[in-house]
């Protein structure tokens, strides 16, 4: 028997996740640019800096907020967001990912035309008892894996008198970006396959931040949606 409604059909099958994360690469990067974009981005990282200190300060006033009322204040949801999603096209341009040249607009606001962009959708009411245990008690598993990415990587030594001694480890996600970038440098590609990982690392690390600072009662799922576009799930 055909669904009345085959649109609303597939809506049903295929729901859009709550917090959504964009990550277009740009098809002609330049193969010398990211030697300097993290010191183009300093004016960036000053902003962000007080921005996440209001950030943690209207966290904690929605707690409250959520705990009495059930409600997350519009207006708290809307600025978080918006730190949330210059963050991310921040660390798009010039830290975690690198996948465009286009310099990052000092703003809030969504932006359909810059290729890194996210949305976390607002939820109407939110549950009261959650508040107290999601931000960390919850989130405990995804917070191991998601250390586990970043910090599962490679350990450097020193030898010194006879004795060898680490002296720092190198998270994982920064070694596929070099190796992505020094890709970038010879041949003037970003490596597909390392580009989809880097991104769905992000997007992970993402949805889990909108989870723990209370922005949503869906819990993250366990997956790894690598990609520019948010994918459409079951």
């Amino acid at each position: 028997m055909e669904p009345e409604n085959p649109d609303k059909a597939a809506e049903l099958a295929y729901p859009v996740n709550p917090v959504r994360v964009r990550g277009d690469l740009d098809p002609a990067l330049s193969r010398w640019m990211w030697l300097v974009k993290w010191l183009l981005a300093i004016p960036h990282y000053i902003v962000l800096f007080f921005l996440h200190i209001a950030y943690f300060v209207l966290t904690v006033i929605a707690f409250f907020a959520i705990l009495f009322t059930g409600k997350y204040p519009r207006a708290l949801f809307d600025f978080n967001v918006g730190v949330m999603r210059w963050t991310w096209r921040v660390e798009f341009y010039a830290l975690a990912v690198l996948g465009t040249d286009k310099y990052p607009p000092f703003s809030l606001k969504p932006n359909a035309e810059y290729p890194a962009d996210l949305e976390v959708d607002y939820p109407e009411r939110l549950h009261r008892g959650l508040v107290l245990v999601k931000w960390w008690l919850l989130a405990i598993p995804h917070y191991l894996i998601l250390a586990a990415m970043s910090s599962g990587g490679m350990t450097l030594v020193m030898y010194s008198d006879d004795d060898w001694s680490g002296v720092g480890q190198i998270p994982l996600i920064s070694i596929l970006v070099f190796i992505a970038l020094i890709g970038l440098l010879f041949t003037a590609r970003y490596p597909r396959g390392l580009y989809d990982f880097v991104v769905g690392i992000s997007r992970w690390a993402i949805r889990v931040q909108a989870y723990a600072t209370l922005m949503r009662d869906e819990y993250p799922p366990f997956r790894l949606d690598q990609g520019a576009r948010e994918p459409e799930i079951r």
